[in-house]
């Protein structure tokens, strides 16, 4: 097999991985770097300008690996895209709502680079786009090779995928991004046991160490408790959420708690594109039983929209529960925007639901001591850390144990690591090279050819 990252930078971002095995040309997912812009957010494409790919796998729809997907898929006018059923449900409202982020981005950035796509783009090239149940055998043919390829269930967020594919005697393993435990949602990765030619891992909680006592239920509870306390004491509480996958879960939480008389009464506020997937959500759990989600929840909450014009720097006071994207509080969304008026005032808090990458506004704020003053650069905003800000372990990924486990049990000649910071990725090499001494381990140098 032959295997190169076209991700330019590394890390965690514009996740694309260009496979050869045999005489077939994969491509395993897509994506675009969040903390850039134009062009320079995509994979290098241009690499593989002049390849037949034979397919494109995606392993789930968030933008990290589906965001360059249409320029992809125009490039390759004749390549069809295999995913999970439930992808395939969310995929083309998640491009759709990109295309309209990377308008919003060139007026008011001046990227002339943007949009990458259009809405017509995405059209043009759903045609391509195939759903496949878990755990159900595709065979693809090349000129001479035939290589078998299914699906298993990932957990992480709805859809995800981990991707097996056989080809004459070997066996090889993707694991694309992964949770083991079960969400309220969401059941957790279920990986076949034995063992791997070659095995590529996400190493994301790599730096992470899970404490003693923070387990995901307890880590819930405390969640559930800080929520009251802080309205109790008459602040406001603001979640921020990834709209696809951690909005569901999080909805799904605070309606147990409601439910079962554990969560004081206080006005429920949610925007972005979350609540709109929650109606995808609702039909997926309909139709292919991936999720455990039902529309009938934000009803029940009796949830609000969010308030549409939210001012930088002032807070609206409402003593409320915000459940309000984006989940890293990136520039100018409507959860950097309120966090700018919350942080000045103690009786508030922002509470981190999920992976915060250290170089995003979100992740700077985890890192502010109480008492600094912190900076809303393109709010216009300075204010002085007295709100709470807390993390919650409520991750979409794994424990870096989990996977270290489960790659040591695969016997695999060698493991590749994949979406994970440089310290993360460390980590398991050290690791994987200790417990596994016949094992090759890589971390692959971008745009760099392996074979394995």
């Amino acid at each position: 097999m032959k295997l190169l990252d076209l991700n330019p930078v590394g890390g965690i971002g514009a996740n694309c991985m260009f496979v050869q095995i045999g005489d077939l040309k994969i491509l395993i997912d897509c994506g675009l770097n969040p903390k850039l812009a134009g062009r320079n957010a995509t994979p290098r494409l241009d690499l593989i300008r002049d390849v037949e790919l034979d397919f494109i796998i995606i392993t789930h729809c968030h933008l990290d690996h589906i965001g360059s997907l249409p320029v992809v898929m125009m490039q390759h006018p004749n390549t069809p895209v295999i995913m999970t059923q439930s992808s395939r449900m969310l995929i083309e409202r998640m491009l759709h709502n990109s295309a309209n982020v990377m308008m919003r981005q060139k007026e008011e950035s001046n990227i002339p680079d943007y949009p990458l796509f259009t809405h017509n783009d995405i059209d043009r090239c759903a045609g391509r786009i195939l759903g496949l149940s878990f755990n159900q055998v595709k065979k693809f043919h090349g000129k001479t090779d035939e290589l078998e390829l299914l699906f298993h269930r990932a957990g992480h967020v709805a859809g995800a995928a981990a991707v097996e594919i056989h080809h004459k005697n070997r066996h090889y393993f993707f694991s694309g991004d992964v949770l083991f435990e079960n969400q309220r949602t969401l059941l957790g990765a279920q990986f076949p046991a034995g063992q791997f030619e070659t095995v590529v891992i996400e190493t994301t909680r790599g730096t992470t160490e899970r404490s003693v006592g923070k387990e995901r239920l307890n880590e819930v509870n405390r969640l559930i408790t800080s929520i009251n306390d802080t309205i109790n004491r008459g602040g406001s509480f603001l979640i921020p959420v990834f709209a696809l996958g951690r909005m569901q879960e999080v909805l799904s939480i605070i309606h147990d708690a409601r439910k079962f008389g554990r969560l004081v009464d206080c006005p429920i506020f949610a925007a972005g594109l979350g609540m709109d997937l929650a109606d995808y959500f609702d039909e997926i759990s309909r139709k292919t039983q991936d999720v455990q989600f039902s529309r009938s929840v934000i009803k029940e909450l009796n949830i609000k929209p969010a308030p549409r014009k939210l001012v930088a720097g002032e807070d609206p006071q409402q003593n409320a529960l915000y459940i309000i994207s984006s989940g890293m509080l990136v520039e100018r969304t409507p959860s950097y925007t309120l966090a700018s008026g919350l942080i000045g005032h103690a009786r508030n808090t922002i509470g981190f639901v999920g992976y915060c990458d250290p170089e995003t506004p979100g992740g700077a704020l985890l890192q502010t001591k109480h008492g600094e003053e912190f900076v809303f650069k393109t709010a216009n905003v300075t204010s002085k850390l007295l709100s709470r800000v807390e993390r919650y372990e409520l991750s979409g990924h794994a424990d870096r144990e989990e996977l270290l486990e489960f790659a040591v049990q695969t016997q695999a000649r060698s493991v590749i690591l994949t979406h994970g910071d440089p310290l993360a990725r460390a980590w398991f090499q050290e690791q994987l090279t200790a417990k596994m001494p016949g094992t090759r381990v890589i971390d692959p140098v971008p745009l760099e050819t392996y074979e394995v």
